[in-house]
Order: structure tokens, then sequence, then C-alpha cells
């Protein structure tokens, strides 16, 4: 009888480590988000993108760079802003207001997430409307139907923290406690938040709309 319950609480004690594996959060004390300035609807060419770098809850730095208006240099651009950055050392997660940048420049957010190694998350204030996007894509873009892909396989808008993600790298869990972390001021988290205003106030001289 002996021997069988020690081999039965010897099974207990080596199941606790991968329990508490399973239920640990990363942190993510480091992050940076991005999103791009105003443009005019007749605008084409580069449109600025700006990445605001927080540790903590304190602004740490800011980077920035330029996309093609409609055009498929997103991921590139993304990845070596940030892979050149003096703050990719510390940098742990990658944070975009929407899944393109500059109109219909589509970010491929799980090559991105290989690409730097770090996990991105997508956030959107309310949930898409993923039909009007398909067809938009489709009906008027050029390369449209591979953008599009790019969209489904981002996986299905998730309804996180008050506000709709998409996540490569990271579990719905960990983007939850993210956006806890950072979600000071508004549902929007602060490094989109800040990175929103200064690139409104480059683009238009002043930011004006709160987020």
């Amino acid at each position: 009888m002996g021997s069988i319950d020690n081999g039965r609480h010897d099974d207990q004690r080596a199941c606790i480590p991968q329990a508490r594996r399973r239920t640990t959060l990363r942190r993510f004390a480091h992050a940076i988000g991005f999103d791009d300035a105003p443009f005019d609807r007749a605008h084409r060419g580069d449109v600025l993108v700006v990445g605001a770098v927080y540790a903590g809850a304190r602004l740490d730095g800011v980077l920035s760079g330029t996309v093609r208006r409609d055009g498929t240099n997103a991921t590139r651009v993304l990845s070596e802003l940030v892979g050149r950055s003096r703050f990719r050392e510390h940098l742990q997660v990658v944070m975009l207001q929407g899944i393109a940048l500059a109109g219909f420049n589509v970010v491929d957010i799980h090559r991105l997430h290989v690409a730097i190694g770090l996990p991105v998350v997508v956030v959107s204030r309310r949930r898409p409307d993923l039909d009007a996007i398909r067809r938009a894509l489709l009906d008027h873009v050029e390369g449209g139907a591979r953008k599009w892909k790019l969209i489904e396989r981002a996986g299905p808008m998730e309804a996180v923290g008050g506000v709709y993600v998409q996540r490569a790298g990271l579990s719905t869990a960990e983007a939850q406690a993210l956006l806890k972390r950072y979600a000071i001021h508004s549902t929007v988290p602060e490094p989109l938040r800040t990175a929103h205003l200064i690139a409104g106030g480059i683009g238009l001289g002043e930011s004006r709309q709160r987020v």
C-alpha cells in the first residue's frame, strides 16, 4: 500500500510544475505601439508611421518611418524599425492600431512575429466590418486578394478588455493582461494612444482626435 501511495503522490508532485507553467503569464513590461499619421484622401505615396516605446507606464522613446499608401511594405518597415532600434534588446511586445497602415498596407502579423521574435497584437476600438473590408480590397485595391488572405490568416477579432484584438505569439489571457497593464486613460493601451497623438500632431500640426 505504501508504494502505491508514494507513487500517487509523486505523480501529483510531477504535475504541479506543468500546471504552473500553463498559468504563468508574461508581464510585457516593455512595449511599442505603432500608428500611422492622417493623410489626405487623394494622397498617393508614403505615409508617416510612429512607434511609441514604453517601459512600464513611462514613455521611453519614439520611432518613425514611412510606409506606402495602400502598398505592401508595412511588414518589412515595421520589422526594420524594431530590429535596428536601440530599444530592441528590451522590447517584449508590439502593438498595432489596426492590421493595416496607410490605408490598405496590410501587416502580416505572423510574419512580423517570426521576423522580430516578439509577440504582435492588433487592437481595434470597434469590431471591423470585415465584409466591407473584403469588398473594398477585392474590388478596388491592387493585390487585394493577397491582402485579404493576410487578414484572414491573422485570425478572428476577439473581444478582450473592451476592445477587439488579433494576435500572434501570445495567448488570449496574455493579451488581456497586456491590455489591463497599459490601458490607463482609455481602453486603448498607452503605447498606441501616444503613437496616435504624436502621428496626428505631426501630420495635422496638432493632434485632434482623442483616443
